[in-house]
């Protein structure tokens, strides 16, 4: 396909994160809080992929996300492929992958956590990848990372 065949227009400088689940697209919007940045911002939902059937895709203009940014998008989306562009080209494909260690992004689903009783940063450790299995440091209470819910 060519530069000028997209269906999004390109961008000279940024961050194009592909591969989005069509239903994570918002969550991940919401979780790198694009709406609070000046740059410009251009999400798209529901576009066609070979990868994931339907997909979302969030182009951000003059932005280069951090590796603290980029571990929170493993939470509801890993898997996603971000593309680093310098001068309207790819200079760097990453694919995000989850760290064994997830601090003050999941809320524990036990009620009697000290985290949901006094104000501090979960902590959860990543037990079980494949599965997405999720262990509070706190209350060892296990979580599966498609049913968390953000802080």
């Amino acid at each position: 396909m060519s530069k000028k065949e997209r269906l999004v227009a390109a961008i000279e400088n940024g961050t194009v994160i592909d591969h989005i689940p069509a239903n994570k697209t918002s969550q991940v919007a919401t979780l790198l809080k694009l709406s609070e940045l000046k740059n410009p911002v251009t999400i798209g939902y529901n576009y066609p992929s070979k990868k994931v059937g339907c997909k979302g895709i969030i182009k951000v203009s003059d932005k280069f996300f951090t590796d603290e940014e980029i571990s929170r998008l493993s939470v509801v989306a890993p898997k996603v492929v971000l593309n680093i562009i310098k001068d309207y080209e790819v200079v760097e494909k990453k694919t995000v992958e989850t760290p064994d260690e997830i601090r003050g992004i999941v809320k524990c689903n036990n009620p009697k956590c000290i985290t949901n009783n006094e104000p501090m940063d979960t902590v959860f450790n990543i037990v079980d990848k494949a599965h997405g299995i999720l262990k509070c440091r706190y209350c060892d209470k296990e979580q599966d990372i498609n049913n968390v819910q953000l802080v």
